[in-house]
């Protein structure tokens, strides 16, 4: 998750406001010293004005009459008058307009306070969420609700925080220059170039708090108080904007504005000849102003000459300095914004496109964060890259389809990738070990069921059997009724624990049934290792993947003989010398056959652990003396062998096995063995 960012809102006011500051101040000590002759012979000139008033005061109180002895007694009025219109020293020339350019900082100022009382009031429902948010607490709805209904409009919050102030001053300016009649000429053209440079630097601080605080809401806050999925398209409730528009204004805050004020210091620093007031103009006066083209026409015209003075020329230097280097300023903010507000979003573009070619994990969706033509595109995109998700969706849940008929690990063991690489004819050759598992007796069972009854069986019964398959690295090859054919490839192993875990779950299977008063099922399950020929057959229009070999018919064959030995579980010798470890299972040697439909016979035997706690136990104890048995009927031993198959009887009368070989045993004695027995046992069903 992306790191959560601080709330910045006090940072973007102060810088703005000593830019500000940085941009007017020079301009009104330049303005005030390059005005301040004119401001010092307009003193003087009311100095004196005060003079010619009190010396004429004097004139009058000669000509009055002498005063008597009782006026000494009473308070020196007139000198009292005369004392108060007398300057004491030479007063010095006031700040510009009588003092109502301090006045205008005063608003300014006192407006500015109240600004930042009101922008802490807005900030602290965000410094909350945003300090909660960091820390993982909990976060009310109505704080994220109102965070969420006004983060987009702080920049212009923000900018009518910074704007209002100015225009207080400003106001009260204009305020005063339209009372120009109350103050000389020189002070209102004080004021009134004060005015346009305050203006002008108002307009550029305002703009550069509101793309400030724009910026920020742009690129750090807004996956932090909206959702991923609102954010694939565009929040922004105004006219969709226009790169060209922000690069325009990026230029112009950076080249044309500072250029302004370069000018605006030209036009300062140049004075009108005239103003000088020289009556002889010499040849060498010429030659100053014009240098050598003065030489070209003696009839040059002196009075519209405009020229700059050498303190005029310093102050130039110096106000251009300073515009070089708030140019500076907004040359490194603007273009490192308008970069990053165009360069971010692109990047994270790129980058959600590579990842959505590269096809990993979810859709890849980016953020929206502009208004124009980039967060159009990304807009676009995110639409394109959901029609792309649903697509990719479809086609893996066609997929997941497919491999339910067939197999994924058929397709790999033919080295294939999808299932649609696949063509009639492909096969291969592999040893793997083969499992039948089949419901006994299941058509005397459904005959009970409706249809639609045997399907929600069946359906049930392989809900709890599939799993057990999967989860021994096995896969299903594919269902035959109420039978399942699995194959393993990495071990015998698997094939033997998925047939034990299968006996384990047809009893939690029971369970269900005798809880719906469903009578209770019995599995046989035979198992068989060898080569095996896995191919695609079918014609053009229909095609599967299949199975074709000898031992998985051995191994159907082998199933069958569940019912006959009364083994829940039997396997071929062939896959009993494939188990790693024969001995961590219970077995015992049941009989050679040979099977219907193969000339070859075939060991088999039972694996005890499929059987049911007391049966197992039961034939894990007489194993020892059954397989004594088998040795001497094999011999030909019968009478012998009857004897121990009689005790095994006595102890476990429910071994199935058993019985049969006491029946074999009896009919051997009674009716002989033909000259060619072998004591393989030949069955003719399937």
């Amino acid at each position: 998750m992306k790191k959560i960012p601080k709330y910045v809102s006090f940072r973007i006011f102060l810088s703005s406001a000593l830019l500000y500051f940085f941009l007017v101040i020079p301009f009104v000590g330049f303005m005030w010293f390059q005005k301040m002759p004119d401001l010092l012979r307009l003193d003087n000139r009311l100095n004196l004005h005060q003079k010619d008033s009190i010396l004429s005061i004097n004139d009058q109180t000669k000509t009055t009459a002498e005063p008597s002895i009782t006026d000494y007694d009473q308070p020196d009025v007139l000198s009292t008058e005369i004392n108060e219109l007398t300057p004491v020293s030479n007063p010095k020339p006031e700040v510009i307009g009588n003092n109502y350019l301090g006045k205008s900082f005063d608003l300014l100022f006192n407006a500015f306070l109240v600004s930042l009382l009101a922008l802490a009031l807005l900030s602290i429902p965000f410094k909350r969420f945003f300090r909660r948010r960091k820390k993982h607490l909990y976060i009310n709805h109505k704080l994220e609700d109102f965070c969420r209904k006004w983060l987009l409009r702080t920049p212009i919050l923000h900018a009518l925080l910074f704007a209002i102030p100015h225009l207080i001053s400003l106001s009260y300016v204009i305020y005063i220059l339209g009372s120009a009649s109350e103050i000389e000429e020189i002070k209102t053209t004080l004021l009134r170039d004060y005015f346009f440079v305050s203006l002008l630097s108002a307009f550029l601080t305002v703009l550069f708090v509101y793309y400030w605080s724009k910026h920020r809401v742009h690129l750090f806050y807004l996956e932090i108080l909206f959702t991923p999925v609102e954010l694939r398209k565009r929040i922004f409730k105004n006219t969709k904007g226009r790169i060209r528009n922000r690069l325009w204004i990026a230029s112009g805050m950076t080249t044309l504005l500072p250029l302004s004020i370069v000018i605006f210091y030209i036009v300062l620093s140049i004075t009108n000849f005239e103003e000088l007031a020289i009556e002889n103009i010499t040849p060498d006066i010429k030659t100053l102003l014009y240098g050598s083209y003065a030489q070209l026409n003696d009839n040059f015209s002196l009075d519209k000459t405009l020229y700059i003075n050498s303190i005029n020329a310093y102050m130039m230097i110096a106000g251009i300095s300073t515009s070089i280097f708030v140019s500076l300023i907004y040359i490194f903010t603007f273009v490192r914004w308008t970069t990053l507000d165009i360069v971010s979003p692109v990047k994270e573009l790129l980058y959600n496109i590579y990842k959505t070619g590269e096809g990993e994990g979810e859709a890849n969706f980016t953020i929206v964060r502009t208004n124009d033509e980039i967060g159009e595109l990304s807009e676009g995109f995110n639409a394109m890259a959901h029609r792309i998700k649903d697509h990719i969706d479809d086609i893996n849940q066609l997929s997941i389809s497919y491999f339910r008929f067939v197999p994924k690990q058929f397709l790999e063991f033919l080295g294939k990738e999808k299932i649609t690489d696949i063509k009639l004819g492909d096969q291969i050759q592999r040893e793997m070990t083969v499992m039948f598992s089949d419901i006994r007796s299941f058509t005397e069972i459904s005959e009970n069921f409706t249809p639609k009854e045997n399907f929600n069986f069946i359906n049930h019964y392989l809900g709890y059997m599939e799993p057990v398959v999967m989860r021994n690295n096995g896969f299903i090859d594919k269902y035959i009724g109420d039978s399942i054919m699995a194959l393993y490839s990495i071990s015998a192993n698997d094939a033997i624990n998925a047939a034990i875990e299968m006996r384990a779950k047809l009893q939690e299977f029971n369970e269900d049934l005798k809880l719906s008063g469903q009578a209770i099922i019995d599995s046989g399950i035979g198992i068989h290792t060898g080569d095996l020929m896995l191919g695609i057959v079918g014609g053009r229009s229909r095609i599967e993947g299949t199975v074709i070999s000898d031992h998985v018919n051995l191994t159907s064959r082998l199933e069958g003989l569940t019912k006959v030995y009364g083994a829940p579980i039997i396997v071929s010798q062939d896959c009993l010398i494939k188990i790693d470890n024969p001995l961590q299972y219970n077995f015992r040697f049941l009989d050679i056959v040979k099977v219907k439909g193969r000339k070859s016979s075939v060991n088999i035997f039972e694996i005890l652990d499929g059987e049911r706690v007391i049966q197992r136990n039961l034939k894990i104890n007489t194993k020892e003396k059954f397989g004594k048995a088998i040795e001497l009927y094999r011999n030909k031993a019968f009478e012998k062998a009857l004897v121990l198959f009689e005790e095994i009887r006595t102890i476990n009368p429910n071994d199935k096995a058993n019985l049969l070989y006491i029946d074999r045993c009896l009919n051997n004695i009674h009716k002989g063995i033909p000259e060619d027995w072998d004591g393989v046992e030949i069955l003719t069903f399937k």
